[in-house]
């Protein structure tokens, strides 16, 4: 019910001519940055759209494009931001930012996000 009043409400607004709240701005990194406790990824977050925002944070973080590294060094870089450092590997790879040998052995990230600066 909560939801129909709002919505009704800022019609009523908007139809005389009232603007209507929008909320804040939010900027590329303040949005992913939400999903971090002290700093750190606890968990990912349950929705995909979220999901995939905070793994191209990560990625952007990181790895520079097209820089070669090897599984440890990606692990331990993961594990100074990850509670699950090897989940978010396998997520990164997933989710085609970051690709990997046939033998898993050397990392590199392939694309581009909103996060780089560019």
């Amino acid at each position: 019910m909560r939801v129909r009043f709002v919505t009704v409400r800022a019609w009523t607004a908007a139809s005389r001519g009232a603007p209507a709240y929008a909320g804040p701005m939010a900027t590329p990194s303040d949005s992913a940055e939400r999903f971090l406790v002290k700093g750190r990824v606890e968990g990912l977050p349950r929705r995909r759209v979220d999901r995939d925002l905070l793994v191209r944070w990560v990625a952007s973080r990181l790895l520079e494009l097209d820089e070669p590294v090897t599984e440890r060094e990606l692990t331990d870089r993961l594990a100074d931001l990850a509670r699950d450092p090897v989940g978010l590997r396998r997520e990164l790879v997933d989710s085609g930012l970051v690709t990997r040998t046939r033998d898993g052995a050397e990392y590199w990230r392939t694309r581009v996000t909103e996060f780089d600066d560019l």
